[in-house]
């Protein structure tokens, strides 16, 4: 193959690359998805003024998990079954209900504001050892007879939740 064909075969790669890497950076930026609540038709049918509504679903993703951890003495290593280690969010919401100035002349609305808090969860995992020691060097290098042992890793759920509640002026 020719220099020059080998020069644009790289070329074109390293565009298709750079176009496949930018075309999928915003994609998997997002941390939660805006979902507005279509309410117009409603307010329409029914000839009053509805809250506005709107969510936030969170994106998860997966993490790497820690894998396992060779311990002197064991024959199989600790974390047998490591723990998945996922990264998302607990929906949000936002709700803004007109009040038609019950509190005053400056309160138009009541809102509760509860934005996508993070959750860090970690899924259970698995810790075993074999039934028989590591090789004894006073045993000609043989294993010994032991009791198996098998160790749950508990989960993990991890977040901090808020929510704002408040009256103010506008919509």
């Amino acid at each position: 193959m020719k220099s020059t064909t080998r020069r644009t075969l790289a070329a074109v790669v390293t565009g298709v690359a750079a176009a496949v890497g930018v075309a999928a950076a915003p994609a998997t930026a997002a941390d939660a998805v805006p979902v507005p609540v279509p309410l117009g038709g409603a307010e329409t049918a029914l000839g009053m003024e509805l809250p506005e509504v709107t969510g936030e679903l969170p994106v998860p993703s997966a993490g790497a998990p820690e894998g396992p951890t060779y311990v002197e003495g064991r024959l199989l290593p600790e974390r047998t079954l490591p723990q998945l280690p996922v990264h998302a969010g607990l929906p949000g919401a936002d709700v803004r209900q007109p009040v038609p100035h019950v509190l005053g002349d400056d309160f138009d609305h009541a809102a509760v504001d509860a934005p996508a808090a993070g959750l860090r969860t970690l899924a259970p995992g698995l810790s075993l050892d074999a039934p028989l020691t590591a090789p004894r060097p006073d045993a000609l290098g043989l294993p010994g007879p032991k009791l198996p042992e098998v160790g749950v890793l508990a989960p993990v759920v991890q977040t901090v939740p808020v929510a704002d509640l408040g009256v103010g002026p506008g919509l």
